[in-house]
């Protein structure tokens, strides 16, 4: 009888899947939960300004449908608190909205951000390629965002 006990329950076990998520420490450890301020551009995120609770290297920390989203070395991480724990996220698992986030909001961009347009989302097409983009239909997006702003170029928009 105590070897079939043992038996099913080695085979209940075996047979549950195991789901492994790798938490990473990504160098955010906050001593107290960070302000957060409202991206004006896409306003159902925020972001973690610059502040003396920042660690000592600069982070880019994002808020959004009740998780963190950190952009750390060119990767994308997320976590249920300010401190994680994290776990790695491939870029087509991104929110949108998280991605709409113009550059100036980012803290510590990869140092070719810097030719960007700061009010413009990062150019994500660049970074991760034309089947990521094709997939997420980034380029018509960027493309419609282009085409607004040049309708409203020279249409009486500056200053009189």
């Amino acid at each position: 009888m105590y070897t079939l006990i043992v038996g099913t329950l080695l085979a209940v076990v075996m047979a549950t899947p195991v789901y492994a998520q790798v938490h990473v420490d990504i160098g955010i450890h906050f001593p107290a939960p960070p302000p957060l301020v409202v991206v004006s551009e896409t306003p159902q995120v925020q972001y973690v300004p610059t502040a003396p609770a920042m660690p000592a290297d600069p982070a880019n920390l994002f808020f959004y449908n009740g998780q963190y989203w950190a952009f750390v070395n060119g990767g994308w991480h997320v976590g249920p608190g300010y401190n994680g724990p994290w776990i790695v996220v491939a870029p087509q698992f991104v929110p949108r909205p998280i991605l709409l986030v113009p550059t100036r909001y980012y803290h510590a961009p990869p140092g070719h951000w810097h030719q960007w347009e700061a009010r413009q989302p990062p150019r994500w097409h660049e970074e991760y390629g034309r089947e990521w983009a094709d997939k997420r239909e980034w380029r018509g997006h960027e493309r419609e965002r282009e085409d607004e702003q040049g309708e409203n170029r020279g249409h009486g928009h500056g200053r009189d």
